[in-house]
C-alpha cells in the first residue's frame, strides 16, 4: 500500500559510561504547523525508491523505517522512524528517491509541504534542528553499520534494544525498564541482517540471560546494566544530550 506524496537513570553507569539526561523532543514547532496528521496501518509506503520527494514527513506515533529492497524481494531495513522523527530531511535536494520509507506498526503521520519545509528553513532555530537531526541519523546508520557487520547475533539485537529504549525514552515512550516494541521477527531480521529463526533463536538466548523478555508487543528490560555490558553500548553517538 502507498499513500499519495500530495535513556537511563542519569546516575547509572556501566565502568567508565555516564549515561545523558533524559531529554524529551519539543513538539512545538510541529504542533503550530499543523502537518495534517493521517492514521496509516503496517506496510504502507509514505514514498516509495524512485519517487520524488514532495515535503517533509513526520512521524507522529508509530514505527516507520527506510528500507532498500532487492529485485529477489529481500529487505533490508536502514533506519527506524520514531515518533517525533523528521523523514527526507534533505528532500528537497534530490529528484528521486534512492530508498523507501513505510510503516512497521500503526502510524499517525503528517507532512510538511514543500514550501513551508522551504520557510522554516529560514529561521535560525530550526534549521539547527533539522541539521543536527541529520547528523544524529548519520551517526545511528554508521552503528548500525558496526552491529550487522561486527557484532555477534545476540549483541546485535542487544545494542538495538539498548538504542530503542534511549530513543523511546527522550520522547517520552519508554517507562523505567520498558516499551512498546511493535515489529515482528521478519522486521528484526530485516534489520540486523540475520533470517527470522536465527532472530528467534538469539532472542530466546536473551531471555535465557535473564536479560529481556518480550510478552505482546511489549519489550521488558530485565537487566539493564548486563544488557549494556553484553552489546557494548555507548550512547554518545544519540546525541540526548543536545
Amino acid at each position: 500500500m502507498t499513500i499519495d506524496g500530495s535513556a537511563l537513570d542519569r546516575s547509572s553507569a556501566y565502568g567508565s559510561l555516564q549515561v545523558p539526561p533524559m531529554r524529551v523532543s519539543e513538539p512545538a514547532p510541529l504542533a503550530v504547523l499543523d502537518p495534517g496528521a493521517r492514521t496509516l496501518p503496517p506496510g504502507t509506503d509514505l514514498i516509495r525508491e524512485g519517487d520524488r520527494p514532495e515535503g517533509l514527513f513526520v512521524i507522529l506515533d508509530g514505527f516507520a523505517c527506510r528500507y532498500k529492497l532487492r529485485e529477489n524481494g529481500a529487505r533490508q531495513i536502514m533506519s527506524f522512524l520514531l515518533p517525533g522523527d523528521l523523514c527526507d530531511l534533505d528532500s528537497s535536494l534530490l529528484q528521486r528517491m534512492d530508498h523507501g520509507i513505510g510503516t512497521l506498526s500503526p502510524c499517525s503521520v503528517g507532512r510538511l509541504p514543500p514550501e513551508q519545509v522551504r520557510e522554516l528553513q529560514r529561521h535560525p532555530s530550526f534549521a539547527r534542528t533539522l541539521r543536527m537531526a541529520a547528523l544524529t541519523e548519520e551517526a545511528i546508520l554508521r552503528e548500525w553499520i558496526v552491529n550487522i557487520g561486527r557484532r555477534s547475533a545476540v549483541e546485535r539485537l542487544a545494542h538495538l534494544f539498548c538504542e530503542l529504549y534511549l530513543r523511546l525514552r527522550a520522547v517520552g515512550r519508554a517507562d523505567k525498564r520498558s516499551y512498546l516494541l511493535p515489529i515482528t521477527q521478519i522486521d528484526l531480521a530485516d534489520t540486523t541482517g540475520m533470517t527470522p529463526v536465527h532472530v528467534n533463536r538469539s532472542l530466546g538466548e536473551l531471555r535465557r540471560m535473564r536479560l529481556i523478555e518480550r510478552a505482546g508487543k511489549r519489550l521488558t528490560i530485565l537487566d539493564l546494566p548486563r544488557l549494556i555490558e553484553v552489546a557494548e553500548f555507548r550512547p554518545d553517538y544519540l546525541h540526548l544530550d543536545g
